[in-house]
């Protein structure tokens, strides 16, 4: 059975009702949503349903990293040579990096994956913003584990697909180009108890900071079709009362 934890004082029960909402939710003001789990946890599968259904833009700290580091932007060469040195980024390069892209979408609804990843970072974050809910997505990490190993690459899209549950058409290629799929290292069994370890230990400071603000929501189970209905009842009811308040 589906365990599902609500961490702000609209708890959430099991008992939800099963109804499922097909129509985009039209947002009539701008909303602002951070999403958090442990690599493996369906946080990818999750976000895009969010985005679908929410009208949401999805962005990804890692794609906005990326694209400044070819564009060779100041932050990005500055993020660039940390990574080429094995030095970690500092908290305010990042942060600087990340807010300069969403400071040019104040007039955009958006979902943010893969920042804050710090405390610091989640401070700078509500410094520049009111973030409106942070959905937390907590899976064992033995679940996680099967998962990984599971987990097959298109590296030059970044495509994800999983042998258990998103297999591709064809099994060991891309469903858009047909060119093979790989194992990431990252994937290994070893890496990826390593991963689990050191997100546990970075992320939950900041776990805890939103849920001391009142704005955390954390879902738990082992399988994301069953934990994604419980999200989508609680953002529909969320981003509803926005609406009303805006």
């Amino acid at each position: 059975m589906l365990l599902l934890l609500a961490s702000s004082v609209c708890e959430i029960h099991v008992c939800l009702p099963r109804k499922t909402f097909r129509a985009a939710m039209v947002l009539q003001r701008v909303i602002r949503a951070v999403i958090m789990g442990a690599p493996g946890s369906g946080k990818g599968t999750v976000s895009a349903r969010i985005t679908k259904t929410f009208v949401l833009q999805h962005l990804s700290s890692g794609d906005i990293l990326r694209a400044n580091i070819k564009s060779q932007t100041e932050l990005g060469l500055l993020t660039k040579a940390c990574i080429d040195q094995g030095q970690l980024v500092p908290d305010d390069v990042i942060s600087r990096l990340i807010l300069k892209h969403l400071r040019t979408m104040d007039q955009n609804s958006w979902l943010l994956d893969g920042f804050p990843r710090t405390v610091c970072q989640a401070e700078a974050l509500d410094d520049a913003f009111i973030i409106d809910t942070v959905i937390n997505l907590d899976v064992p990490f033995r679940t996680i584990q099967e998962r990984l190993t599971s987990r097959w690459t298109h590296l030059p899209s970044g495509r994800v697909y999983n042998t258990d549950f998103n297999p591709p058409k064809v099994q060991g290629f891309d469903d858009n180009t047909g060119e093979p799929l790989v194992q990431r290292d990252d994937d290994k069994p070893e890496t990826v108890i390593r991963r689990l370890k050191s997100y546990e230990t970075q992320t939950e400071p900041v776990l805890e900071y939103y849920r001391s603000k009142g704005v955390l929501e954390t879902f738990s189970g082992t399988e994301t079709n069953k934990i994604w209905p419980h999200v989508e009842a609680f953002l529909h009811a969320k981003f509803s009362t926005l609406n009303q308040t805006k």
